[in-house]
């Protein structure tokens, strides 16, 4: 055997010797060991990294998808122009509703859907005016049909029915045979009467006592007028011509006058002021005297001054006593004018009064008294009659809704049958999710808050907070004021105690919910969020010390846990959003202790 040999086998051995020692070694432990091991492990910290991260707030909401406000729907009236039983040709089909759109038949004439808010709640006959005309007219002019917008039942709005009803394939309603018969016997009873009235008031005027009195009646009618335009005209002219020249002439002879006063005035001035300068006051030699009188000179132009004022005097009171008269006259033709007239009127009124007497004596007075009320009530009859008469639509005919298009959910009614109730159900297009919530949780929402629509399978839909409390109710009530019951909500959507209806509304598209009517969903409402990011820990993290004030502590290298003073903000999902009170005491990634192990 070679010595390469006999080293190889040594080298095994050795191996094979120190694997064997190393197993046995590693399944040997001294009872020290064996103590440490099973010795509980040293006390350490449960922590979880700080997460920078947007806070959204949600309030949860169970309920089931459907079509938004289910509305019970009848017939306001009678279709057609008779009220014998209303039985279904057509049923109502379940589906869309649009606006013109013949809802059913009952009796071979048609039930239309409209839009509005105004019921339809009587039969629009010719003439009716009213909030449900003008809805109407609006109506056809949305389905391009001209029509106006006066709310009256006129010939204008006939025509445009006419031409609705022919469009769609049927005809308006009209007057049957027994109507026109009807119509026509009336007339022919006011044109009987007026004939009768005329014929004998005819006879009554041309008897000789009327004839004269009525003569006499229209003299005293010429007076009075006479009278009455001979008055306006004393009235409205203040003086007569001839008054007007003379005073006019008194006025001349008073401006005459006091231009003589001013002139006479004038002179005298003049004099009085030249013998001033004659007879100066100081001791200069005086000037040869004048030959003239100056002294005589100045009282002939006083005693002209003097005149001139008592002629101006006289002219002014001849003139006041002219217009005193001048007036006096006038009231005084004015006072008899006045009785010319009340005298004229009482003429009138004697006069009416004689032919009065004298057609009431008269025999054929008690005959026109009688045509004249057998004519009045043959009108009224004809007018009442009127009506009714004419192009109309029956009350049935028309169902308005407050929207359109809507869905019809339900048909009451099937071929054959005798309507007595409600028809169908409508819905809205649009679908909702109506449940409640908290009393509390519904103090934090606000009406067009958004929220998500989620599904078992995890399928999500925007939506929008649409109704709260009340309005809720009232929007998701399966019954209202056109239902029997008095418009009471359903059993259905009663809420427990202590919370409150909320109604949401699917928003931007509605592609897949249709298949998914009568699923229950979760819808989640945001009722707050942070602006942005925002460092946030777990609820669990945030203690409260001794002095009220929010801590968190972090893990600092070494295992050691140091507090740090934070304030909070929103919570949501667990998480709490939080600020370091000191800038830098706590960053993105550091860990938090949520509890001590």
């Amino acid at each position: 055997m070679s010595r390469r040999r006999i080293l190889i086998g040594v080298l095994t051995v050795i191996v094979v010797i120190a694997g064997a020692a190393w197993a046995v070694g590693t399944r040997l432990r001294s009872p020290a060991d064996e103590a440490a091991l099973r010795r509980a492990p040293e006390a350490s910290l449960v922590t979880v990294p700080v997460m920078r991260r947007k806070l959204t707030s949600t309030v949860a909401v169970s309920g089931t998808l459907a079509y938004g406000s289910p509305l019970p729907i009848f017939l306001a009236g009678v279709v057609g122009g008779t009220t014998d039983s209303q039985r279904v040709t057509r049923a109502p089909r379940p589906g869309r509703l649009k606006e013109g759109q013949v809802l059913m038949e009952v009796n071979g004439r048609p039930v239309f859907v409209l839009r509005g808010k105004v019921p339809m709640h009587r039969t629009m006959t010719p003439g009716v005016n009213g909030a449900d005309v003008r809805q109407l007219q609006a109506a056809l002019r949305r389905l391009g049909i001209k029509a106006p917008t006066t709310g009256v039942f006129d010939q204008a709005t006939i025509t445009a029915v006419e031409r609705w009803y022919a469009k769609n394939g049927y005809q308006a309603q009209k007057p049957d045979l027994t109507a026109r018969q009807t119509l026509e016997q009336l007339r022919e009873a006011v044109r009987t009467a007026q004939e009768t009235l005329a014929a004998d008031r005819k006879a009554l005027d041309n008897s000789g006592e009327v004839t004269l009195l009525k003569l006499k009646l229209a003299n005293v009618r010429a007076d009075l007028r006479t009278a009455d335009s001979a008055l306006k005209q004393a009235e409205e002219r203040e003086v007569t011509p001839e008054d007007a020249q003379q005073y006019e002439a008194l006025k001349r002879a008073v401006r005459s006058a006091e231009e003589d006063l001013l002139a006479a005035e004038q002179a005298l001035e003049a004099a009085k002021s030249k013998d001033d300068m004659s007879n100066p006051k100081d001791n200069t030699p005086k000037p040869e005297p004048n030959t003239a009188n100056p002294e005589g000179d100045t009282r002939l132009l006083q005693l002209k001054v003097d005149n001139a004022r008592a002629n101006l005097r006289s002219a002014q009171h001849a003139l006041y006593i002219f217009s005193e008269q001048a007036e006096q006259a006038r009231q005084k033709r004015l006072t008899e004018l006045r009785a010319t007239v009340r005298t004229a009127k009482e003429n009138v009124a004697a006069a009416k009064q004689a032919l009065r007497e004298a057609r009431n004596v008269s025999p054929l007075r008690l005959k026109v008294s009688n045509d004249r009320r057998s004519l009045a009530a043959a009108q009224s009859i004809l007018a009442e009659y009127l009506t009714t008469y004419g192009v109309s639509i029956p009350p049935g005919e028309v169902v308005f809704l407050a929207s359109l298009p809507a869905r019809l959910d339900k048909a009451a009614v099937k071929p054959g049958v005798v309507i007595d109730g409600k028809i169908g159900t409508v819905t809205s297009s649009t679908f909702a999710v109506s449940g409640s919530v908290d009393s509390d949780e519904a103090k934090l929402l606000r009406t067009g808050m958004k929220a998500v629509i989620e599904t078992a399978d995890g399928q999500t839909y925007p939506a929008r907070l649409t109704a709260i409390g009340k309005a809720a109710e009232a929007k998701d009530a399966t019954a209202s004021a056109g239902s029997e019951s008095g418009g009471d909500a359903a059993d259905g959507s009663a809420t427990g105690v202590g919370s409150v209806p909320v109604l949401l509304t699917p928003i931007k598209t509605t592609k897949g919910l249709r298949d998914l009517v009568g699923v229950p969903v979760t819808v989640k409402i945001a009722v707050g969020a942070t602006e942005g990011d925002v460092l946030t820990v777990p609820v669990a993290a945030v203690i409260t010390s001794a002095d009220g004030r929010p801590r968190v502590q972090v893990e600092r290298p070494g295992g050691k846990a140091v507090d740090v003073e934070v304030t909070t903000g929103l919570t949501a999902d667990g998480k709490v959003e939080v600020t370091p009170v000191e800038p830098g005491t706590l960053t993105d990634g550091d860990r938090v202790v949520v509890s001590d192990a």
